[in-house]
């Protein structure tokens, strides 16, 4: 990978990192693999090259792609960041967990729509064992960098098990992401921060400093194999980039592109040079040989407007992030595991974020626990990408309203797709093998199969214990 971007001192924070304390847990038994989980922040489908884009560049994760399994019907456990992240930590559905929208959207809901939304939990419970507890009561160290977005200052990383926290807050986004990264620049008058991070100056772009920290944590001494989350905030808004980055994707832009915003082009391509990074260190290092990495997305991506541009589109899918269509819920996934995946091969197998948890159990032989998991290992799928998989019914809820949607319940089994909108009523039914851009609705004609469908999300939801939204007595 060619090294155009210069790196910032880091004498500060491998200070810190020296300090910190050895993990009390047992040592790791010998064989098992370190984990990086690198975790974009609402990059659609399409938005890498090696998944369709013609104007994005993003070199490093197609190389990244011919090493690995491709999945192209993986699915974001919910269309908006912090239940996904969490159904990720834990392997259990936002419904079940009773986290079902973002943070502070939890603490104020909107009041002047038909429906009450649900009540949605803002902190993930401490009594959840998360996938970092779990990997340090294996003797792993176990290190969060970037965005946390699962609570206040009590439930930050550190509280889930985490020994080394950069950059996890309750925030779901800098105001900036250039120094001081911090003021009331996009997001109101809040003073964000960035905890955990090394002196910055002038100039410094937030992605590259948490991409320092991380090769820290790649290049830590002491022989303690890690669980690193890698989860950056890019590609979130605000949508920023170095300059010259920009211009680029502006002179390049024709109208033969199917994605159009220069600035998400730019801040896409850093954010893939970032990823190019620590890939490069694992490989430089030899740890390539016993590194799992996971590269996947938090939800669809972004379709609204910022700075008067549309962000990006998610075609040939339908809509965006916050919408139980596909573009709100399917996301690029690609996993490497050293001596299991074929490299450079596709899996057309549906997937969703839960499945994580128990995979990661299964690939280190870790100890399957007592808590109840919603996913299911696909340990055999990255063995065999071509291999009858057992079906299943993925199911979401997302009692809330957004830009994209009202409240509303999905469920996908085998090629058929049914959303029930829980304001009106309203079902809609869809063919994703033929009809992938969700265009043409069925409900109509086969009633038979929307009543199968029905029954058995609202099965899913009651032994789910899903929240559901309330007529609103003071709408007029």
């Amino acid at each position: 990978m060619k090294r155009s971007f210069c790196e910032t001192n880091r004498r500060g924070f491998l200070s810190t990192l020296a300090a910190m304390p050895a993990v009390t847990a047992q040592s790791a038994p010998a064989g098992r693999m370190n984990v990086l989980f690198v975790l974009a922040d609402d990059l659609g489908w399409s938005d890498l090259a090696c998944y369709g884009s013609n104007y994005h560049e993003t070199p490093n994760l197609d190389e990244f792609a011919r090493t690995a399994v491709r999945f192209t019907n993986a699915y974001a456990s919910a269309p908006v960041c912090s239940p996904t992240r969490a159904a990720l930590l834990t392997g259990k559905s936002p419904a079940r967990l009773g986290m079902t929208t973002w943070h502070e959207a939890s603490m104020d809901p909107p009041k002047d729509r038909p429906m009450l939304p649900a009540r949605s939990e803002g902190n993930l419970p401490l009594s959840e064992i998360s996938l970092a507890r779990l990997y340090r009561q294996a003797g792993y160290y176990a290190a969060h960098v970037g965005k946390w977005h699962l609570g206040t200052a009590g439930y930050y990383p550190e509280a889930h098990g985490f020994a080394l926290n950069i950059g996890g807050t309750f925030w779901g986004a800098p105001q900036t992401y250039f120094h001081p990264f911090s003021g009331d620049r996009h997001y109101g008058g809040e003073f964000r921060y960035v905890p955990g991070l090394p002196h910055s100056r002038p100039g410094d772009y937030l992605p590259d400093l948490l991409t320092n920290a991380a090769l820290d944590v790649i290049d830590r001494k002491g022989g303690q194999p890690f669980f690193l989350n890698y989860w950056c905030h890019s590609v979130h808004t605000p949508i920023e980039a170095p300059a010259e980055l920009i211009d680029k994707f502006r002179r390049k832009l024709e109208p033969r592109h199917t994605h159009r915003n220069p600035a998400y082009a730019a801040m896409l391509a850093r954010y893939d040079y970032n990823v190019g990074r620590l890939l490069d260190r694992l490989k430089s290092t030899g740890l390539d040989r016993n590194t799992i990495v996971i590269f996947t997305s938090d939800n669809g991506g972004y379709t609204e407007k910022f700075d008067g541009v549309p962000v990006t589109n998610n075609l040939p899918l339908r809509s965006g992030k916050g919408s139980l269509y596909e573009g709100g819920l399917r996301v690029p996934l690609m996993i490497r595991v050293p001596d299991v995946t074929p490299a450079g091969t596709v899996c057309h197998a549906p997937v969703i974020t839960t499945d994580f948890y128990p995979t990661l159990q299964d690939l280190n032989g870790l100890p399957p626990g007592t808590q109840t998991l919603d996913g299911v290992s696909i340990a055999g799928l990255l063995r065999n990408p071509d291999s009858a998989v057992a079906d299943r019914d993925l199911c979401f809820h997302f009692p809330h309203y957004y830009t994209t949607t009202t409240p509303v319940s999905a469920i996908r089994s085998g090629s058929w797709k049914l959303l029930e909108y829980l304001d009106s009523g309203r079902l809609e039914l869809f063919d994703l093998r033929e009809d992938p851009g969700e265009s043409i609705d069925l409900a109509a004609k086969l009633p038979d199969v929307v009543r199968s469908l029905q029954s058995r999300l609202a099965a899913w939801r009651k032994a789910s214990g899903a929240r559901m939204p309330r007529v609103n007595p003071d709408f007029k």
